[in-house]
């Protein structure tokens, strides 16, 4: 007879943080790692999968902030033109897309539980669109408040954080005075949700750490296994934790 304990919910993980800080890197480096593991992984975009209307609201950037299209790389800059564009009526009406992105967020999660996978892991989450709000005003401080009970909460919220200089040379799309304002707002943000902080570190060292905190998270989730270290190259390691 199957149990909770024999099959236990999947992990759900959460990956946000300033454009350029190395999300795609670590949440890459995190999934095939558990891969190799024996671990079975899903991966969800919150933009591509979450958000609601999301063609309309970036063709709605291109025309009235005339924002460039495309993504920014080293040597070819994009002027981007869409959440550092602020004024209190964009703020409301921000509020209520990220609302409805909210609610669809509870049906892409509960359909990514049922998909057998043991991890589930998103690059962005409702936490990236909050960080777009005025946070020291206390109708968006209530505003968090009530997205935090309607979102499903991950079992792990990373923030990886970075110097915002070396952010915009890697992804140059915004103004740097505006990377700087957001990095200190992802970091209120992780302490009022509660979210988990990886600090500016060399790019070994970080995915060290990432695979450390989810070790932990996993350890208390009842998964099973440890990690080990790898004698070869000194990286940490997942051991089969529960694999599929």
């Amino acid at each position: 007879m199957e149990t909770a304990a024999s099959h236990p919910a999947p992990l759900l993980i959460s990956f946000s943080g300033i454009d350029g800080a190395g999300k795609s890197t670590q949440i890459e480096h995190l999934r095939d790692t558990l891969r190799a593991a024996g671990w079975s992984v899903i991966q969800r975009a919150f933009w591509d999968d979450v958000v609601v209307l999301s063609r309309f609201r970036e063709g709605v950037t291109h025309k009235v902030f005339r924002s460039e299209k495309g993504i920014g790389a080293p040597g070819k800059p994009v002027q981007r033109r869409d959440k550092n564009v602020r004024a209190w009526y964009l703020s409301l009406f921000r509020s209520g897309l990220y609302l409805l992105d909210a609610i669809h967020l509870r049906r892409v999660v509960a359909r990514a539980r049922r998909s057998g996978a043991a991890v589930i892991i998103f690059d962005r989450y409702i936490y990236d669109e909050l960080a777009n709000l005025p946070l020291d005003n206390l109708l968006t401080r209530a505003f968090l408040r009530f997205v935090r009970l309607l979102a499903p909460r991950p079992d792990l919220s990373y923030v990886i954080d970075a110097n915002p200089e070396e952010a915009c040379a890697r992804k140059p799309e915004y103004p740097l005075e505006f990377s700087r304002r957001c990095r200190q707002t992802y970091l209120q943000l992780a302490r009022v949700m509660g979210m988990e902080v990886v600090p500016p570190l060399p790019l070994e060292q970080a995915k060290e750490e990432v695979v450390k905190r989810f070790q932990r998270v996993a350890g208390k989730a009842s998964l099973g296994g440890g990690l080990y270290a790898n004698r070869d190259s000194g990286t940490l390691v997942p051991e089969n934790l529960n694999p599929k």
